[in-house]
């Protein structure tokens, strides 16, 4: 099953699918039953994204579904939703219709309600241990029908390791991982999952940043009247100024730019066969 990039548009170099929030809970939740040789990734697209994987930027062709490069790896299958107000508000400029945010944080649970009825086993990359710790409680709490995988917390020493990363997803496919939720943070989440993605046999592969943290309590999410309002990056500055100050007040008015200056541009195919280096940067 490939999916058809009938409603896929490019802001600042960047493809964004243009779905609804059921629509890409059903794409996403039906994945694991379907058995595809190709995993699904999904990506939050984000100011934050555009300044990583954009025109012009460090990354931009190594997710580019158009690279000239041809590779020996097996490839993933994108999907880019939309998560940032910016983004919403562009993507309905261009293509003429609401266009919803459907942050990874908004998706979780329906996606966890699902894999409880499915019976689709769930992993967890990213955070730290004590904040794995407090996860693993909860899930038993919360959700103690849900097939739980594994749980893997890598140091940035073993993400910038490739024979580290090699044996991680290995380990990851040993537990028989039908979603892996990737909680690594941009850029390095989506190069993961790029890279050693598919060896790790999981079925979709989830680029949900802070996801881990909300789950867990670590990390307040915004009430609804600021996320409604566009202004949960207001709200997530206030929490973690010293870690997000650059990403929201330097970064990001630069790509908001980009995609402002995005004109309507032809639809891009699925999947892409990008070569990608070794995975690093910030988190």
């Amino acid at each position: 099953m490939t999916l058809v990039p009938e409603r896929r548009i490019t802001l600042g170099g960047v493809p964004v699918d243009v779905r609804g929030f059921d629509e890409a809970v059903d794409l996403i939740a039906s994945r694991p039953l379907a058995h595809e040789s190709t995993p699904l990734a999904v990506a939050s697209i984000n100011l934050d994204h555009i300044h990583h994987f954009g025109t012009g930027s460090k990354w931009g062709q190594h997710l580019s579904a158009q690279s000239p490069q041809p590779t020996a790896h097996p490839t993933v299958e994108w999907l880019n939703l939309i998560d940032g107000a910016p983004i919403a508000v562009r993507a309905r400029q261009i293509v003429g219709e609401d266009c919803p945010r459907l942050a990874g944080s908004d998706l979780i649970t329906p996606l966890l309600d699902r894999a409880e009825q499915t019976g689709a086993s769930v992993g967890f990359l990213g955070g730290s241990l004590e904040t794995q710790a407090l996860l693993r409680d909860y899930l038993r709490l919360a959700r103690p029908a849900l097939r739980i995988a594994g749980f893997w917390s890598p140091s940035r020493e073993e993400l910038s390791d490739p024979d580290a990363c090699g044996r991680m997803s290995e380990d990851i496919s040993a537990a028989k991982t039908d979603i892996l939720i990737v909680g690594l943070g941009k850029p390095r989440q989506e190069l993961w999952i790029a890279e050693y993605g598919p060896a790790t046999h999981a079925q979709v592969l989830l680029a949900f940043g802070a996801v881990v943290d909300f789950l867990a309590g670590r990390v307040r999410r915004a009430p609804h009247w600021i996320s409604e309002a566009g202004l949960e990056w207001a709200w997530r500055l206030v929490l973690e100024p010293r870690r997000l100050a650059r990403r929201y007040l330097v970064e990001g008015p630069s790509a908001l730019l980009r995609i402002m200056a995005s004109r309507v541009e032809p639809g891009l195919p699925l999947t892409t066969d990008a070569a990608l280096p070794a995975v690093g940067g910030d988190t």
